[in-house]
């Protein structure tokens, strides 16, 4: 299997570092092999814009979607883009590697997908969700949070874990079409103990060693959506995310569902 880690923290001595190097080491003593895109050592660019096109589509009006998708099928991205986009078409697995800022992922990593995933690439017309083209391709989000778990629990005031991650989970990897395994979160490492720093470093070695084994998230199937993209009468959601009103399902009965545990990884991706 070929792993690649895109890291996205400005401070190497950090424990984001840390997960980054003792990922690494771990997959390569289980005989995989790793890329590594160090975001802030790079001095990655994240904003898209004109400068990422050539020869452009339409010179007078800057259409990013439809730059993005000229640009790929006549392999004018610019260079860095082009790069980063050969390290995930070459990926098995792909682990994005932060810091929760804001309850989502830091500015620069944001802006490795903006530019990365672009159109054509990642996705096109009739390309989303379960036939994106990242099918067949898995992706795991490993956080540290600056605050505690309990704040991160259904009832905690910061929201549900996967609620907070529904943008990347579903919005992003899912629609690509990637096999989304659940995330790893190491709870504010900054204020904890040493042990408790190697307990989260040992424990994502764990859940690397047992990777080809860990159930994906759910997400529903096309087959269970009407022509609207809406959930089908009747289907009872199980994202954990969505409630069907047409299931007779309310929003606190879902959270209620998913705070007994019942909505999180299952056997269908």
């Amino acid at each position: 299997m070929h792993c690649l880690i895109v890291h996205a923290h400005p401070e190497p001595a950090s424990f984001n570092g840390a997960l980054k190097d003792v990922a690494r080491k771990a997959l390569e003593q289980m005989g995989h092999t790793v890329a590594i895109s160090d975001l802030y050592r790079m001095g990655w660019n994240p904003a898209l814009g004109a400068a990422d096109f050539g020869d452009r589509a339409d010179a007078d009006y800057l259409d990013l979607s439809r730059e993005q998708e000229h640009a790929f099928a006549r392999g004018g991205q610019a260079a860095d883009v082009l790069a980063e986009q050969a390290k995930v078409a070459a990926a098995d697995l792909v682990i994005f590697q932060f810091p929760v800022w804001w309850f989502s992922m830091p500015a620069i990593l944001k802006g490795w997908v903006d530019r990365v995933f672009s159109r054509g690439f990642a996705y096109s017309s009739g390309r989303k969700y379960e036939s994106g083209h990242f099918k067949g391709k898995r992706a795991m989000l490993c956080l540290t949070t600056g605050t505690a778990s309990t704040l991160y629990e259904p009832n905690g005031i910061d929201g549900d874990l996967h609620h907070v991650l529904w943008p990347i989970h579903n919005g992003i990897l899912g629609y690509t079409g990637f096999t989304v395994l659940p995330p790893f979160a190491a709870w504010m490492p900054a204020r904890v103990s040493a042990q408790a720093r190697q307990d989260y470093l040992d424990a994502f070695v764990e859940r690397l060693r047992n990777i080809e084994s860990t159930e994906p998230l759910f997400f529903h199937p096309w087959r269970d959506y009407d022509e609207s993209q809406r959930l089908k009468p009747g289907v009872a959601a199980r994202s954990g995310v969505q409630w069907n009103p047409s299931a007779a399902e309310s929003f606190e009965a879902s959270a209620a569902r998913h705070a007994r545990g019942q909505t999180l990884p299952a056997t269908t991706a």
